[in-house]
């Protein structure tokens, strides 16, 4: 039904940034919350940060809170994820997801539509 399509993974050098992008295509109605995660090589997929349909309340993961800003623009049906500071161990997959409701939620099994993710890797 919904569609998620990731954009901006790259591969950048220590203390450098990047902008993820998600872009919902297809039909979107209603309201909903959206969410980053992030699977490195060999480890579970992990939470990053998530955003409430307004916009007015975030969550970050511990390992990337003030580094990490989550934003979006639901005139654009796009959130996005500026990343500062990249450290090497911030290298993953990154997925955008969707929670069909309007509260941000840390929990994986809370979203229902994810993307296909875009790598994101950060060199020492």
């Amino acid at each position: 039904q919904v569609q998620l399509v990731e954009s901006g993974g790259g591969l950048v050098q220590a203390g450098g940034s990047l902008r993820l992008s998600c872009v919902a295509s297809g039909r979107s109605f209603g309201v909903y919350a959206m969410g980053w995660f992030r699977q490195a090589p060999g480890k579970e997929r992990e939470f990053v940060a998530a955003i409430s349909w307004g916009g007015g309340s975030t969550y970050y993961a511990d390992s990337v809170k003030d580094r990490f800003t989550i934003s979006r623009d639901n005139a654009k049906n796009t959130v996005y994820l500026q990343m500062n500071s990249l450290k090497p161990e911030d290298t993953a997959v990154y997925y955008c997801a969707r929670r069909p409701d309007m509260s941000a939620s840390r929990l994986l099994n809370e979203y229902s539509y994810w993307g296909q993710g875009t790598q994101v890797t950060v060199s020492s």
